[in-house]
């Protein structure tokens, strides 16, 4: 039987996500999800990156910005830039490439569920995506 838990959202950050995004860990369950904080700085832009194993359900806390998602090559390719808003739900699919910006005004927060548990430094590879990173 697993344990009870509970944690609140720590004041700084823990680690820095691969694509320069602060995070602050939440809770997890061994070998099945996790879940973590977000956070962007007012107009900062993310490094674009793809999961090697790992997919994400994100749900937009505070601030605006946009979300680049795109899966596959060539003529099947697809591809969109999302409007990111509080109250939006978004998913990212293994093996999606994303990148996502804050906008200028104020900075962006998410809470996001990753499945399986995050697994390491080398999940994450960098891609090209449509803006220049900033952190």
């Amino acid at each position: 039987m697993t344990a009870f838990a509970h944690r609140h959202l720590p004041q700084a950050p823990d680690v820095l996500a691969p694509d320069g995004s602060e995070v602050r860990i939440l809770l997890a369950f061994e070998q099945q999800g996790s879940m973590a904080h977000f956070r962007l700085p007012a107009g900062a832009v993310a490094k674009a990156v793809v999961h090697a194993s790992v997919q994400e359900l994100w749900y937009v806390l505070e601030g605006r910005g946009q979300m680049w998602r795109r899966q596959g090559e060539g003529e099947h390719a697809r591809e969109e830039v999302l409007a990111l808003e509080p109250g939006l739900c978004l998913s990212i699919p293994v093996g999606t490439r994303f990148q996502f910006r804050a906008a200028l005004d104020a900075p962006l927060s998410a809470v996001a569920i990753t499945l399986p548990p995050w697994p390491g430094a080398d999940e994450a590879q960098f891609v090209q995506g449509p803006w220049v990173a900033s952190v």
